[in-house]
């Protein structure tokens, strides 16, 4: 009988038995990708200013509508048994969400009239009133801030720089949507970033006064508009790149200049400027020509805390946290030996301590660190912490591990009685079994210490042995560790019957810097060795891996090892998955939009250093090809264009090799919609089953 055979054998019996009276368990599944598309998923929570309220946001998916839809909820930690509450229910979604100075109200953003504006919802305890909007503007907000002292708004919005107002961004889009001819010219790089065209516009920082009732007052002015570039950053830049002083007087935000070099520049930098406009932006790290980021005043407003990388043009490089005296100007490293690259981070209430995320050892754990001494304290440990805030003696966060996707939990600065909030899913999968998993280390190349994770099948029998689906991760600065993913999962395969496997190889995150920079001009090299030495360090350990039936499976520099493994490790798999590889790294070098990437991992560009290009690139290697493969892009990935997917298929083709090309016109270097999910992930384990089970 098959899995599905069972669930509904399950389910009918589960229905006869209640008629009858009697409770009947269902019997154990695995997990499955529509399971993994219809789950809700929690999102970053924000504490309340006195500490006892968590707002956050719940993701749900309408599979029918191919859609998803965002709403907010509420945990009051003062309650003896803390329950999530629902405060919106809308057709359209509410995000972003942050309270008010006076804990009173939290805004949001919605669509809710017709076009992305700031909302406010009162509230009165954790009773929730009817939302009122505060904006009112010709442009979606993209983003948004409100200060602590309620005086103040800072938001986001897409303009024409040399637009004297809003309307007038408006009225040359809609001129331009009538026009007839739709040709874009350019003279300067970032013609397209990510999955978007280019249209003269720039992400320009705003403020705009609030009334006493909450809304805007006033026309906003702007923050950053004299700065050629984009607050936030793009395309994934948000409200962390800016923040208000505690006064509300001052922002701080981050930028790119863009002029000529944008494309091949890492160079952000913070600025401040008073919140009420009327001043030009002052560059506080023009002495760094690397990035600065992420800039947070402490609670007394003496001292910003920010980010910074130190090698120009490296996105990959250790975020160093770093504390500026605002008054002196002095700038000094906190916990300079601390071997990690920080990703958040914020003040506790006293403004002894910072609170910090990181990757570390195949986790992703919060820290504190002590900001008289610099000693780092680890908050957390196993599982990976999405987001999280930081307020009056609580710290909320999400946290996922392999068996889980993220749940909301809440503790103390000190680290102490941390407690979860949420059982998102609970009932929706009570008869998955998941897959067990287990980290492992073993000598990779130099001799070094490396770590994997292998994962049973949700079916595991002890004396047998499984398929395995051995996952290559992306980055290729990344890990796959003990997190949770709604692209690259591994229950998805050990609920259709594998095993896992997954190295973090040479070049990835949370093992020390050192560990990281092993990767660049190196791509084929180490890293390769690694996975095939893991893949062996496990086969050895656990007698339940099939070595025999092996398909491998990677995307980005995942899919670049795709390809370079068909051509230097040919017998490696009986089948192979490239998603958004690299085929071609010359073709890719003038290709993609973030030149700084290529120029970095190579040495230089192209033209520079064209050598160093070749030493590793999967196309000198095409004749040695024999493994099937399937090959999936999006067309609108711009990081690694389609001419890279159609190149390693067509190569395949010509080769006479067994492969398949699985094409998204309407995705980018991610697969997002739900029915894509679903079609890519039955696509590809249908590619596995064929492989590896069809004997």
């Amino acid at each position: 009988m098959t899995v599905n055979q069972l669930a509904l054998a399950a389910a009918f019996a589960a229905s006869a038995a209640g008629v009858a009276g009697v409770a009947v368990a269902a019997a154990p599944r695995g997990f499955t990708v529509e399971d993994m598309v219809a789950m809700d998923r929690a999102g970053t929570p924000v504490v309340s200013p006195d500490g006892k309220r968590i707002v956050y946001t719940v993701r749900s998916t309408d599979v029918a509508k191919n859609k998803g839809h965002t709403d907010l909820y509420l945990v009051d930690l003062a309650s003896a048994n803390p329950a999530p509450q629902r405060l919106t229910a809308d057709a359209a979604s509410s995000t972003d969400p942050e309270w008010s100075g006076k804990g009173d109200a939290i805004y949001f953003l919605s669509t809710r009239s017709g076009s992305a504006q700031v909302w406010r919802l009162p509230l009165q305890g954790t009773r929730a009133g009817e939302p009122v909007r505060v904006t009112d503007l010709p442009l979606d907000v993209d983003n948004f801030r409100v200060s602590p002292t309620g005086e103040r708004i800072a938001l986001s919005m897409a303009v024409f720089r040399d637009c004297a107002d809003l309307a007038c961004t408006r009225a040359r889009m809609e001129a331009r949507s009538k026009d007839k001819a739709s040709g874009m010219v350019y003279d300067r790089l970032f013609v397209r970033h990510w999955d978007t065209w280019a249209d003269g516009r720039n992400a320009v920082l705003y403020s705009a006064p609030l009334d006493a009732s909450g809304k805007v007052s006033g026309a906003p002015v702007s923050l950053s508009g004299t700065l050629d570039g984009d607050v936030p950053s793009k395309p994934f830049g948000d409200r962390e790149e800016y923040r208000f002083s505690p006064d509300g007087k001052t922002v701080v935000f981050s930028v790119r200049i863009a002029g000529k070099t944008e494309a091949w520049s890492t160079n952000f930098d913070l600025y401040t400027v008073p919140a009420a406009g009327g001043q030009a932006p002052r560059n506080l790290t023009a002495d760094n020509p690397a990035w600065d980021t992420k800039g947070t005043f402490s609670p007394d407003g003496r001292t910003l805390a920010y980010l910074a990388m130190a090698r120009p043009g490296f996105e990959a490089d250790r975020y160093q946290v770093m504390l500026l005296d605002l008054a002196s100007g002095k700038k000094r490293k906190l916990a300079a030996d601390w071997d990690r690259s920080a990703g958040n981070l914020q003040w506790t209430q006293d403004g002894k301590a910072l609170v910090v995320d990181a990757e570390d050892v195949g986790q992703h754990r919060l820290f504190s660190i002590d900001v008289a001494s610099g000693k780092v304290t680890a908050l957390t440990g196993k599982g990976s912490i999405g987001g999280y805030d930081v307020r009056a003696g609580t710290i909320a966060f999400t946290q996922a591990n392999l068996q889980s996707g993220a749940q909301l939990y809440a503790m103390t600065p000190g680290g102490t009685g941390a407690k979860p909030l949420t059982a998102l899913n609970k009932e929706r999968l009570a008869d998955v079994r998941w897959g067990e998993s287990e980290q492992f280390s073993f000598a990779g190349a130099n001799g070094d210490t490396v770590h994997g994770y292998v994962m049973k099948p949700w079916n595991y029998e002890p004396g047998k042995k499984y398929p395995i689906a051995f996952l290559v991760h992306g980055g290729p600065q990344g890990s796959f560790g003990n997190g949770w993913s709604y692209r690259w999962n591994p229950q998805t395969y050990a609920g259709a019957g594998y095993a896992a496997v997954f190295i973090d190889f040479h070049g990835s995150t949370g093992y020390g810097q050192k560990f990281t920079d092993a990767i660049s001009g190196d791509w084929g090299g180490k890293p390769l060795e690694d996975l095939q030495k893991g893949l062996a360090a496990a086969v050895a350990k656990y007698p339940w891996l099939d070595r025999a039936n092996a398909c491998a499976l990677g995307a980005s520099y995942g899919g670049y090892m795709m390809n370079w493994i068909q051509g230097n490790w040919p017998d490696g798999f009986k089948c192979i998955v490239n998603h958004d590889g690299v085929f071609d790294t010359r073709g890719m070098a003038f290709s993609t939009e973030e030149q700084w990437f290529t120029d970095w991992e190579n040495g230089g560009s192209y033209f520079a250093v064209p050598q160093n290009y070749e030493t590793f690139n999967p196309v000198l290697h095409v004749a040695k090809w024999k493994t099937p493969m399937l090959v999936v892009q999006g067309d609108l990935d711009f990081r690694i264009p389609t001419a890279q997917g159609l190149s390693a298929f067509t190569a395949l083709q010509r080769k006479g090799i067994e492969s398949k090309l699985l094409v998204f016109p309407d995705e980018n270097h991610w697969v997002l919609k739900p029915a894509n999910s679903l079609l890519w992930h039955h696509t590809v384990i249908g590619w596995l089953d064929q492989h590896l089970k069809q004997q």
